[in-house]
């Protein structure tokens, strides 16, 4: 029987095999975050990334009430207590990495679209960056699963969702935003926004099907909501004319 953990955020979904996650991510953690703050090396920005990493390990292995600073330190191989050295507290040192992941999810999306050369192919970004590569796997999900009840009691957490249902919902206009109107983009996102979630949760419920095996089915809900001629317009690079003739007046 899988372990009962509390709750959110498939921003936790970091793009490494889990099996390597161990070994790798505090590297991968560090090799990011300095690029993303100007290669900083000041030992306290150090010391908090390797912070985060471990955390992260005790989170996919524990849960979220399995989380104590004692077993962050110990697996950050750190002095207990050091935890209240470089953070308040170990809230923040959670919020922190849901926070940091979210952003990797983000960027990896973003350069996805910024490849795509269809509407289509922008739709595949979308789709497939929410099911990062080798990450689909039993323990992230429980782990997503671990984090979604926060969302309903903390604050900071909401906000964290609704800025990625936010960034759903824009890439989705991106492509659909010439097709649709207001209404109908609205409701195929919330039914995008479902098939996703939902196929997490069954893949840390059920753990019955695979990665590939998740965005076909992400894509049959999505032909659902779209005829075949709008298919084939979004798959043709051509821009729907509605679209066309607001770039005319802008």
């Amino acid at each position: 029987m899988m372990r009962r953990l509390p709750a959110n955020a498939i921003a936790f979904s970091l793009y490494v095999n889990i099996e390597s996650c161990m070994s790798v991510q505090k590297s991968y953690l560090l090799e990011r975050e300095m690029a993303t703050q100007g290669k900083r090396t000041r030992i306290e920005d150090i010391r908090r990334v390797e912070l985060i990493a471990a955390a992260h390990r005790v989170f996919l292995e524990h849960g979220l009430q399995g989380m104590t600073s004692a077993r962050i330190c110990r697996e950050a191989g750190m002095s207990p207590g050091i935890l209240a050295y470089y953070f308040k507290g170990k809230d923040e040192v959670l919020f922190g990495m849901v926070r940091y992941n979210n952003r990797l999810l983000m960027e990896d999306v973003i350069a996805r679209l910024v490849a795509a050369q269809t509407n289509w192919a922008r739709l595949e970004a979308v789709v497939e960056g929410n099911f990062p590569a080798q990450a689909f796997t039993r323990p992230i999900a429980s782990a997503w699963i671990s984090v979604c009840a926060e969302a309903g009691v903390n604050e900071q957490y909401a906000r964290l969702q609704r800025l990625f249902h936010r960034r759903l919902r824009s890439n989705l206009a991106s492509v659909f935003g010439g097709m649709f109107d207001a209404a109908r983009l609205h409701e195929a996102s919330l039914i995008i926004a479902a098939l996703l979630d939902g196929l997490w949760l069954r893949k840390a419920v059920a753990d019955d099907i695979g990665r590939d095996e998740a965005i076909i089915l992400v894509f049959t809900g999505i032909r659902s909501l779209v005829s075949d001629r709008e298919e084939k317009l979004l798959r043709s690079g051509r821009e729907p004319k509605r679209a066309a003739a607001r770039r005319r007046w802008q």
